[in-house]
């Protein structure tokens, strides 16, 4: 297991302009980190390709790999113009995942407002959603990448809507970058999601929640908290600090046989180096002892 933190972690800093992507890689490495994995955070790879191999150099320089690529893309579009178009874009990104040196790149899938996300309407959508990404799954395997759709957005986030879209897909390279805390924003219960996701991950990140339930509402529009689709509320909470059972989550994934990249993920209210290290720190003790 290489345990790692995602570039995303660090976006209060990036976003103020107190780090740039090589300052945050450099940081990840004397932080412990044994990868970064590269969420853009205010810049698009496709427009500084530069970029790419700026970070790929510092990353080797300064000893960790390059884990993972992800990038967002909605399929569900008004006509198929747009839709043969986004499979190009992310085809492209493909390319830049190549230059990074990764293996593994994350795209998204779909989203649609909570009130469309249907199971009907998910069953209808699934044909093009999987024919998007099987030709950019038949593409990436060109490199030897594995491409993935992670639990998010609502749409694509419930395990068996993982399952079925994995499985309609049907490609060996094709897998899931499976969030452990991502199952809460449409109320599953996280431990659950991930014991029927594991076996198809490529990619594991480790997020912590606090989860509060209507009879107990910080109140709306704060800082931080979201809506689950049951009407429940979220903020992200330091890893370990919140109220999903982390420790039993990553007693699962050990004992599971998974030993692919594990990224930290931290998206509270804290001030950023502070809370990502002191979740990086948590995960890799809890590990050594379970």
């Amino acid at each position: 297991m290489k345990l790692g933190i995602g570039l995303h972690c660090l976006r209060q800093a990036i976003v103020a302009k107190q780090m740039t992507p090589l300052d945050v890689v450099e940081w990840i490495a004397d932080t412990g980190g044994e990868h970064v994995e590269i969420v853009p955070v205010g810049f698009d790879l496709l427009e500084q390709s530069e970029l790419a191999d700026a970070i790929r150099h510092k990353a080797e320089q300064v000893g960790i790999d390059v884990s993972n690529y992800c990038v967002p893309v909605n399929f569900i579009t008004a006509d198929d113009p747009e839709y043969e178009r986004l499979i190009e874009v992310v085809k492209r990104h493909v390319d830049i995942a190549n230059r990074l040196g990764v293996k593994r790149m994350r795209h998204d899938v779909a989203s649609r407002p909570l009130a469309d996300t249907s199971i009907i309407n998910f069953n209808r959508d699934l044909p093009k959603l999987a024919e998007a990404c099987r030709i950019i799954a038949d593409y990436a395997a060109q490199y030897g990448i594995t491409t993935s759709v992670e639990n998010h957005g609502y749409y694509v986030q419930a395990s068996e809507r993982v399952q079925s879209l994995i499985h309609a897909v049907g490609r060996d390279n094709y897998r899931a970058t499976l969030d452990t805390g991502n199952f809460l924003c449409v109320d599953e219960d996280p431990l659950s999601g991930a014991r029927k996701t594991i076996s198809l991950a490529s990619m594991v990140h480790l997020k912590d929640f606090y989860i509060r339930t209507p009879d107990r509402s910080p109140g709306e529009k704060l800082p931080g908290w979201l809506k689950t689709a049951g009407g429940n509320q979220l903020r992200g909470s330091i890893l370990g600090q919140g109220d999903i059972n982390v420790r039993e989550m990553i007693r699962m994934i050990k004992h599971s046989g998974y030993d692919g990249p594990i990224s930290i993920e931290f998206e509270g209210v804290e001030e950023c180096r502070s809370a990502t290290k002191q979740g990086f720190d948590y995960a890799r003790r809890v590990w050594n002892e379970v």
